[in-house]
C-alpha cells in the first residue's frame, strides 16, 4: 500500500534526529529559555530580516492558531478567514472553543482577496447594530491555503493594506510554508512575509520537524505577557530544547527550504503523469499537494493500493481528491504511483 494523504506521514528529517541524540544527556533549562532555543530564535531572525522579531516555539498548527488567536483577540472580537481555512473546516472549533467566532468569507481557490476584506470590515461598521455584533478583530490567511495555492507578493501586499486601514493585524498560517518557500516563481519570501504581516508561524511539522512550529512577531510586544497565555494554554514545552533544536537545525545552511524542495520536484513529475494520462485538476497545482478529480469507479480502484485523501464530492460521479508530497517522500513511491493511475 502506497501512502500520499499528507506531508506528515513520515517523522523527522536524519539531521534533527541526529541532533536530537546527540544533545540527548544535556541538561538544559526548560520552557524555551535554552541555548538551542535562542540559536534557532538568531537563525529566524536573520532568514526574516527581522532583527528585533520575538520567536516563540509551539508543539503544533491548531495549537499554535488557538492560542495565537485567542491571545490578539478582544471578548467581542472574531478572526476574518476563507471559508476553506483551516480554522473554520479543519481544526474542530477550536477558535470558537476559545470563545472567539471564525468570520469566513468567499475565497478563490483558498484564497482572500483584499477588496473582499475590505468591503466585509467597512460594512460592519456601517451596520447601525454593529455594536451588537462579533467584530473583526484580525485577518487570517495560510500560505500555502487547504488547495495548495500561493498568495502573490502583490495580493499579499494588498491585504496587509487594507488591514492597516482597518487597523487590523493580518495573521499568516505557515504549516506548509516551507513548501511556499521552495516553489519555482514564487515571489513571496520570508523577509516579505515579515514586513507585511504581524505575525506568522513558521511550521515545522509537516516540513521536517518531528513536532513544532516556530511563531515570529516581527514587531516585538505586540501581544502582552505572550509567554504566559503559551503557558496558559498548555503549548509551552517543559523540555523546549526539543522544539530549538530542531528548528536550529531546520534553519542551518537552508535545510528548510532544501528538503522542501524536494517534496515540490516530485509533485511536479507526479504533475505532468496525470496530465499525460488525462486527469483533470481541481485547482490548478502549484506546491506539493495536487487536487485531482476522479471518476468514482476510477477512485475505487486506485484507493484499494493507494492511500489518498478524499476531499470532496463535486457532484454523484466524481470524487476530487489530494494526492500529498513531503520532503521525506521516496522516488520509488512516486513512479510506483504514477504506474497505478
Amino acid at each position: 500500500m502506497l501512502h500520499f494523504e499528507s506531508d506528515y506521514l513520515e517523522g523527522a528529517h536524519p539531521l534533527v534526529l541526529e541532533r536530537l541524540t546527540q544533545t540527548n544527556w544535556e541538561q538544559t533549562p526548560g520552557y524555551g529559555t535554552d541555548m538551542y532555543c535562542e540559536a534557532a530564535r538568531e537563525k529566524i531572525r536573520r532568514a526574516c530580516n527581522a532583527p528585533e522579531a520575538e520567536v516563540h516555539f509551539m508543539v503544533g498548527g491548531t495549537q499554535t492558531n488557538a492560542t495565537m488567536i485567542t491571545a490578539m483577540l478582544r471578548p467581542y472580537e472574531g478572526v476574518v478567514s476563507a471559508e476553506s481555512g483551516h480554522i473554520n473546516q479543519h481544526e474542530a472549533g477550536a477558535v470558537e472553543a476559545g470563545g472567539h467566532k471564525v468570520l469566513a468569507l468567499p475565497h478563490t481557490e483558498g484564497k482572500l482577496a483584499a477588496a473582499d476584506v475590505d468591503r466585509y470590515v467597512t460594512d460592519f461598521y456601517a451596520n447601525p447594530s454593529w455594536s451588537a455584533m462579533v467584530a473583526p478583530g484580525m485577518v487570517y490567511v495560510s500560505h500555502p491555503t487547504e488547495y495548495g495555492t500561493l498568495y502573490t507578493l502583490a495580493e499579499l501586499e494588498a491585504l496587509s493594506a487594507v488591514c492597516r486601514k482597518h487597523h487590523l493585524p493580518l495573521y499568516l498560517d505557515g504549516a506548509r510554508l516551507g513548501y511556499a518557500l521552495a516553489t519555482d516563481g514564487t515571489d513571496v519570501t520570508l523577509e516579505a512575509i515579515a514586513s507585511l504581516c504581524d505575525v506568522f508561524y513558521i511550521g515545522g511539522t509537516k516540513v521536517g520537524a518531528l513536532f513544532g512550529e516556530a511563531v515570529v512577531l516581527p514587531r516585538p510586544r505586540l501581544v502582552k505577557q505572550l509567554d504566559t497565555i503559551i503557558k496558559q494554554r498548555g503549548v509551552l514545552l517543559a523540555k523546549g530544547r526539543l522544539l530549538g533544536i530542531q528548528f536550529d537545525t531546520l534553519f542551518t545552511e537552508g535545510l528548510y527550504v532544501r528538503i522542501a524542495r524536494h517534496a515540490i520536484d516530485l509533485a511536479g513529475k507526479i504533475v505532468e503523469a496525470l496530465k499525460e494520462k488525462g486527469y483533470r485538476f481541481f485547482v490548478t497545482p502549484q506546491t506539493n499537494q495536487l487536487f485531482v478529480v476522479m471518476e468514482n469507479e476510477q477512485w475505487k480502484r486506485i484507493s484499494a493500493e493507494v492511500g489518498l485523501e478524499v476531499w470532496e464530492y463535486p457532484d454523484e460521479c466524481h470524487t476530487v481528491v489530494r494526492i500529498a508530497t513531503s520532503w521525506a517522500t521516496r522516488k520509488e513511491n512516486v513512479d510506483a504511483l504514477i504506474g497505478m493511475l
